[in-house]
């Protein structure tokens, strides 16, 4: 779960053939200037040609050289910029153009990775967790309410499950919709099959395809990540990334909680992971085949809690859809 330096190397790479293109591209437009304005390159080159005078004027102790170059150096670009406007071209059209400009196309800002690099890493990690794979099978457009039942109210719901289901599609789309501004955080408890895993997964393909950054962990995968950046003081420096990633991604999805190795490290574990992720405003969905009552005893009090006070907690209902899926094939 965790980028290897093969990967690195790989982004990287796209960041300087980014680079070259950028240049290629601004070159091509300089040509196309000087061709079609044969003044702007007798401007350019005046502009040129002042820099290295007062540099010489400069080394002979000139220091009015500076001030004067600064003058008639803006003068030529006013000059310039006239006639740019007066063929119909933007005023920075033979500037270099970057796709991210943020970093300039270098993959770093101020010393840290830039967020386009995150993004990139975070589509590698899609692809390591399958992630992106499965998404493509399991999303809103591919989910069907008829595999859940129509025919009986469940006295627990007042509604059949398939009326009920559509309750919940409306406010899983409510809860991407609103994603940017209200931060949300979703429990899905329920027996095995009743589609806790495919709901996050329609979410978790509606945020990428907005382009925010979403990793996606069964609980033993989390806790392994934990385990060794707790323990194995030599980790990688990918595993300590991926531990700072779980922290900061936009949504982390943690699936099949519970069906981990249960302990002391564990329950600490996840309640630092979700009240550091509360006290940044970054949201969590977390899958669970076991109720509260057995999540509250399985784990502590202080992780219940900010589960009851800080989730929308969604129970699901019904049979097992696969088997449903299956008896219908059959026929």
């Amino acid at each position: 779960m965790s980028l290897s330096n093969s990967q690195f190397d790989a982004i990287m790479r796209t960041y300087q053939q980014q680079q070259l293109l950028n240049r290629h591209e601004q070159e091509s437009r300089i040509a196309e200037v000087y061709n079609k304005i044969p003044a702007i390159k007798e401007l350019d080159d005046s502009i040129s040609s002042c820099a290295v005078k007062s540099a010489r004027r400069l080394l002979d102790g000139d220091q009015g050289a500076l001030k004067e170059l600064r003058a008639e150096i803006a003068d030529l670009r006013e000059q310039k910029g006239v006639l740019l406007r007066a063929y119909g071209f933007p005023p920075d059209y033979m500037e270099m153009h970057y796709k991210c400009t943020d970093c300039m196309d270098t993959g770093y800002s101020e010393g840290r990775k830039c967020h386009c690099f995150r993004q990139a890493e975070m589509k590698y990690l899609y692809a390591q967790s399958n992630i992106e794979e499965i998404v493509t099978l399991e999303n809103f457009s591919t989910f069907s309410f008829e595999y859940f039942d129509d025919s009986s109210v469940l006295p627990v719901l007042g509604r059949t499950v398939r009326q009920y289901m559509k309750q919940v599609v409306d406010t899983c789309h409510r809860f991407v919709d609103s994603f940017t501004t209200e931060h949300g955080n979703m429990l899905f408890t329920g027996p095995t099959g009743v589609g806790k895993t495919f709901l996050t997964n329609c979410i978790a393909r509606e945020l990428i395809d907005r382009y925010y950054s979403v990793i996606y962990l069964s609980a033993n995968d989390l806790f392994e990540v934990f385990s060794k950046n707790r323990f194995e003081y030599q980790a990688e420096e990918e595993m300590k990334g991926m531990y700072q990633y779980i922290l900061d991604c936009d949504l982390l999805i943690i699936d099949d909680l519970g069906t981990e190795l249960n302990n002391s490290f564990t329950s600490s574990q996840l309640f630092y992971c979700i009240n550091e992720r509360l006290n940044s405003s970054k949201s969590t969905i977390i899958s669970t085949n076991h109720p509260l009552n057995e999540l509250r005893d399985r784990y502590t009090e202080r992780v219940t809690s900010r589960l009851i006070s800080k989730y929308t907690i969604i129970p699901l209902y019904g049979d097992d859809i696969r088997l449903r899926k299956k008896a219908k094939r059959a026929d």
